[in-house]
């Protein structure tokens, strides 16, 4: 019988056969990925393993253990949602060093479930730089992704976008910018709210809100996404 240590030996050495040092340099130097434990595989080997292994929830926690960077994104596809707690998602999350686990975990696999919103809220007050990042990664997975939810959370959320612009941190802004462009692409009502929103931060004196209201208009503005929106298109 196959456990699941033989499993995550198997993955691991399946991992290790795909690594490549190019993959890990470009981590490092093109994408800002810095991680002490990575094989260098691309995405697409590592989703591939994810579909010949299964949901797995147990083989999930235990890919997450080792430690290893393509194990933790494997870990995101492998898991069931239906049975991530809320404590697991706290846990993964201070283990969070750098946006790739970050944005992989929380579009892949904790958007998917019933916690998602509440960490919205809970983790977008905390400083940790990636677990403050995986608030705004999390609210734009919902915003892409959540068809059936209305307006209402959506808006309600705008203000703790409008706080978190103020991080004058790199991977944290770039994460409120990225929540606010997928909330302003839901409907006519969110597009309007959201570049309201853009446009005061893209007047404010600070740095911080100023980048991410330019950066978020900029999208918001365009041609494309106002064609989109009054299509109903645009989160597709």
């Amino acid at each position: 019988m196959t456990t699941t240590d033989d499993r995550v030996s198997e993955a691991l050495r399946s991992l290790e056969r795909q690594g490549r040092q190019r993959v890990r340099d470009d981590m490092r130097t093109r994408y800002g990925i810095v991680t002490p434990k990575a094989f260098g595989v691309p995405m697409s080997a590592i989703q591939q393993l994810a579909k010949r292994l299964g949901r797995d929830h147990d083989l999930a926690a235990a890919l997450w253990a080792t430690g290893w960077y393509e194990a933790r994104l494997l870990a995101a596809y492998v898991d069931d949602p239906a049975q991530v707690t809320a404590a697991q998602m706290d846990r993964w999350v201070r283990d969070f060093d750098n946006w790739g686990v970050c944005d992989t975990l929380c579009f892949c696999l904790f958007d998917r479930t019933s916690h998602a919103w509440r960490k919205v809220d809970q983790w977008g007050r905390r400083r940790d730089e990636f677990v403050k990042r995986a608030a705004f990664a999390l609210l734009a997975s919902l915003a892409l992704h959540d068809k059936r939810a209305d307006d209402a959370p959506f808006l309600r959320a705008l203000p703790l976008i409008e706080r978190g612009a103020s991080d004058e941190r790199n991977f944290v802004r770039k994460g409120v910018s990225w929540a606010l462009r997928a909330v302003g692409r839901r409907s006519r009502t969110l597009h309007q709210a959201s570049q309201e929103l853009a446009r005061r931060l893209a007047e404010s004196p600070d740095s911080a809100p100023r980048w991410v209201g330019k950066d978020a208009y900029r999208e918001l503005a365009s041609p494309k996404v106002r064609r989109a929106v009054t299509r109903g298109k645009a989160r597709a």
